[in-house]
């Protein structure tokens, strides 16, 4: 459950003692919008100055190079989640694992559970939770659409993606095999699943104490109900914004997101932050699970930091507290000590 609690800071001797690679595909981008990414190279830079800001003793990259060979680092902050193949998001923990380096966020195995929305359904349906029904369609495999769940219309996106990229809605199954082929020719696997016309419902957690801590629950409220977002809405690459992002207040949906996440967590941990994202059928009001999103967007514009500010907490609070405890979970803090003393 949400509770007021303070950020954490890192202690002096850490800033000192520990050097931390930052590796983020936009880390050196000194312009506005991106002209594909948008402000996801926003991001990037923003987060470089908060560490910078933080005081911590910080390494910049911008590619997967930097790990091929043991860099002098003590610990690996990575935001190479968009790498341009598939499953891109895996790697930079594999090759902190390769080199024995600790890291923020989940582990490789962790993480592909989670950006594998068809295996994140599956771990929703076993644990009891209410989630949409799908087809799942993997790249190289003909597309039997004989499976697809009845409804009036469907989203199409790729199993793995972020931002919605590639998603599409689709009206028939004429439409549909045109969306599954499409992602499938650009190297992905394909999901389908009912519209369900409604808002997202966005619980972001982080860890506090060694615990998870929920953040206050976010409704992506969507000024028409039956509308579909787009990924350049979500990147800012067009005019215009059709939903609103504000608390969750409806006590009785509240609680029950919370309680469907907490069961979903039992399968992630340990994660350091994320965001568990539910659909609420503005029909019913009924809660359907949709997706996992570990090491989810940090940006001081996206949904974990609102949730945060909600408590009083800065943007640079909120990174500096996440940081804290994952070196915490990982044994850094008192490592450091051992440094400085020696």
């Amino acid at each position: 459950m949400t509770r007021n609690a303070a950020p954490r800071a890192l202690p002096a001797a850490t800033k000192r003692a520990l050097k931390i690679l930052f590796i983020a595909k936009h880390v050196h981008w000194e312009g506005g919008l991106h002209p594909s990414d948008g402000t996801h190279a926003t991001y990037h830079r923003e987060m470089r100055a908060v560490l910078e800001g933080i005081g911590v003793d910080l390494q910049l990259a911008d590619s997967y190079e930097a790990l091929f060979a043991a860099p002098d680092a003590d610990f690996v902050f990575p935001l190479l989640n968009r790498g341009g193949f598939l499953n891109s998001e895996m790697l930079l923990p594999l090759l902190c694992e390769r080199s024995g380096i600790p890291y923020l966020g989940a582990s490789p195995i962790l993480r592909g559970l989670s950006d594998d929305k068809h295996l994140s359904k599956r771990v929703a349906a076993a644990r009891g939770l209410p989630t949409a029904p799908w087809a799942m369609f993997r790249h190289g495999v003909p597309a039997d659409l004989s499976i697809v769940p009845p409804a009036r219309k469907w989203v199409v996106k790729p199993n793995a993606s972020s931002a919605s990229w590639g998603i599409s809605a689709a009206h028939d199954h004429a439409d549909i095999a045109a969306a599954v082929g499409k992602i499938h020719k650009e190297g992905h696997d394909a999901i389908v699943e009912p519209f369900i016309p409604g808002h997202d419902i966005e619980v972001c957690v982080i860890t506090l104490d060694g615990a998870p801590f929920i953040l206050p629950v976010q409704m992506v409220e969507q000024h028409d109900p039956n509308y579909l977002r787009t990924y350049l809405e979500k990147r800012n690459l067009v005019d215009g914004q059709a939903y609103d992002i504000r608390p969750l207040t409806d006590e009785r949906i509240l609680r029950e997101a919370e309680r469907q996440s907490l069961e979903m967590m039992r399968e992630f941990l340990p994660f350091d932050y994320g965001r568990f994202e539910y659909r609420l059928d503005h029909r019913t009001g009924e809660l359907s699970f949709m997706e996992v999103n570990l090491n989810c967007n940090l940006w001081s514009r996206k949904t974990i930091a609102i949730a945060a500010a909600q408590l009083g907490w800065s943007h640079a609070e909120l990174i500096e507290t996440i940081l804290t405890e994952s070196l915490a979970r990982q044994g850094l803090l008192a490592r450091t000590y051992d440094r400085v003393a020696a």
